[in-house]
């Protein structure tokens, strides 16, 4: 993420969205999270984190651009920097505005880019210098895909989320996030998976891709394990899937539990003039692969 410190006693930073390129939900564990086998990308579709030393005690925060998302205890960024205050600064308080622009609960991972977003905030403001390494263990604390947003941003991901493998796949296309408007929880999405302990077959592997081209053909023969469940009831998923394949989409798929969907395009002219002409009721985002800057550790 990018962070801007320019300012004494104010912290600001970026807090992109991520797509899942590809995602198998493997077997539930004993402690109730579920395996997955993913490959995610950050993209260009930001939210705005800053937080500031505050005179007071604990977190005060501020949500603009979206009136539904709560300010209180159960928002990540609220606790990602509580977590910081217990952690490192007890007797201390911080105020935290958050600009949203990502939508809520849309399998784009705003709320876990925002906890990231949040720890590193206070990790400078407080001047705690803390490694790449223990950012991510206290942002595993918060959430499984939180220590994705300290790596360079694409990584394959396994485990419960907190086994990464950063990579160097193609990033030379353009993206088209389509949100129907409607939110999926993710829970009730994991439990209609009816994953069992153990799950038959060998996971997916992504061969290595030196044209965007190659890694399209390669990412065909993945698929993200939540599209069947949704589409039986909510068949608008593959009436955007297949419209945005019609389109010019080299690739049309459903991000992490949904329901954003998002094309990949190789024409960026294509995903340009579809953006610019709009699509009906739903909300569309031109998008790109974008670089996460990470301190040496």
């Amino acid at each position: 993420m990018y962070i801007d410190s320019s300012n004494p006693g104010v912290v600001r930073g970026d807090a992109p969205a991520k797509i899942n390129l590809f995602l198998e939900v493997r077997n539930r564990r004993p402690d109730g999270y579920h395996e997955i086998n993913s490959l995610f990308q950050a993209v260009s579709l930001t939210d705005r984190v800053s937080v500031s030393n505050s005179s007071g005690r604990g977190v005060r925060c501020t949500v603009i651009g979206d009136g539904n998302l709560s300010a209180g205890d159960d928002n990540l960024v609220v606790r990602a920097c509580r977590l910081m205050l217990d952690e490192f600064r007890p007797d201390g308080g911080v105020d935290v505005v958050l600009e949203k622009h990502i939508p809520v609960a849309t399998g784009l991972g705003g709320g876990s880019s925002e906890a990231a977003a949040g720890i590193e905030a206070c990790n400078v403001l407080f001047g705690l210098g803390l490694t790449q390494q223990q950012r991510m263990q206290l942002g595993l604390r918060l959430g499984s895909d939180v220590p994705f947003f300290f790596t360079r941003g694409q990584a394959l991901i396994r485990g419960r989320g907190e086994v990464m493998e950063e990579t160097a796949y193609p990033t030379d296309y353009q993206l088209v996030l389509v949100n129907p408007g409607f939110p999926v929880s993710t829970p009730a999405a994991y439990a209609a998976l009816k994953r069992g302990l153990t799950v038959p077959g060998e996971p997916f592997t992504l061969p290595c891709c030196r044209t965007v081209e190659e890694y399209v053909f390669h990412l065909g023969h993945a698929e993200n394990d939540f599209e069947p469940v949704h589409r039986r009831t909510l068949p608008e998923l593959g009436e955007i899937a297949a419209e945005l394949l019609r389109r010019g989409a080299a690739l049309a798929r459903l991000s992490g539990s949904g329901p954003t969907v998002f094309g990949l395009f190789t024409d960026r002219s294509a995903a340009q003039t579809l953006v610019e002409a709009g699509w009906g009721h739903w909300r569309i985002f031109a998008a790109a692969p974008l670089p996460l800057p990470v301190e040496a550790t």
